[in-house]
């Protein structure tokens, strides 16, 4: 029997559900569970064929446990590696080669003093910064956010110079990104399931937060192949398995504003039946994939192009 474990915190809806699909198809061989961990051997296997994770960005813990699973065969949905490794600012980066438009970033040194350094751990920086530099690349309006993620935490709205100041004092030891603001006509969240799967959503940043998904933006048909094009490419680069995209519309162009997402909000009271329906679908369907390909003692895991044409770049030497 291969078991497909859903690894989570708090919330309650998607993991539900998605453990009662898997198991509703009454595949062959296949079963699915909440995932349960009573004790973490070195090199021993978790026994689970799969896990989708959507909590250990918040637990570390989690982390080092489903890297472990990972190395002895699981298939992790998403890549505790690659997600340990990545940032919101890596991929903005990652699109300027791949031809995705992304608002003009820039990343910020931490206001504060990390823990455990002091003046001399920064003499290569250069104090002030070209702060006159950033903001003419930036402009105003911005908006500045940890470059770690975090959801709708920490995020400012940024008028001017003075305005960024005040509030840049406010984040202590967090690194900021500091994002050109895109003035949009219209707005989608964008899941994206297996590099396959793709679920366009009108989506409203605008509004409080259990209003997000009432907009009613009606894509025509070319609009939504050059939006699905893109999320195609973003996580085929990136590797994730399951993510979101976000994408700002300013005269007909699509932005990049937010494709970190490996844990994305996926509960029915905020996406809606429709979308929550959708996900869990192929959520499932996708896990019963990946469990049937899987194989006990080899690598399992889904790397992205940037890793894959890395790695294949050393092998030439």
């Amino acid at each position: 029997m291969k078991k497909i474990g859903i690894l989570h915190g708090k919330e309650r809806s998607f993991p539900e559900a998605f453990v009662e699909r898997v198991n509703s198809k009454k595949i062959d061989g296949i079963m699915a569970e909440p995932v349960r961990i009573d004790k973490v051997m070195q090199g021993e296997s978790s026994g689970y064929a799969v896990i989708i994770d959507r909590i250990s960005q918040d637990v570390p813990f989690y982390r080092a446990f489903l890297k472990n699973a990972a190395i002895c065969g699981t298939a992790v949905i998403n890549n505790p590696f690659w997600w340990s490794a990545d940032e919101k600012f890596f991929n903005n980066c990652l699109a300027t080669k791949i031809d995705v438009p992304v608002p003009k970033t820039v990343i910020l040194p931490s206001r504060d003093l990390p823990a455990d350094t002091s003046e001399a751990s920064f003499s290569n920086l250069a104090y002030p910064l070209d702060w006159e530099g950033i903001f003419k690349y930036v402009g105003f309006p911005a908006y500045m956010k940890p470059f770690a993620g975090g959801g709708w935490k920490n995020v400012y709205k940024l008028h001017d110079m003075d305005d960024f100041f005040t509030k840049h004092a406010e984040t202590g030891e967090l690194v900021m990104l500091l994002q050109e603001e895109i003035v949009f006509e219209e707005y989608y969240r964008c899941y994206c399931i297996g590099g396959k799967h793709v679920r366009i959503m009108s989506y409203e940043p605008r509004n409080p937060h259990h209003l997000r998904y009432v907009a009613d933006f009606k894509p025509d048909a070319a609009k939504l192949k050059m939006m699905e094009d893109i999320v195609l490419r973003i996580n085929h680069y990136l590797g994730y398995d399951f993510n979101t995209v976000e994408l700002a519309l300013r005269d007909g162009v699509p932005y990049a504003i937010d494709f970190c997402n490996p844990a994305p909000d996926a509960d029915i009271n905020s996406v809606g039946q429709e979308n929550f329906d959708w996900v869990v679908e192929a959520a499932a369907s996708f896990a019963i994939e990946k469990a049937l390909a899987q194989t006990d003692g080899t690598d399992n895991l889904t790397w992205g192009e940037y890793i894959k044409r890395g790695s294949a770049k050393q092998t030439l030497y």
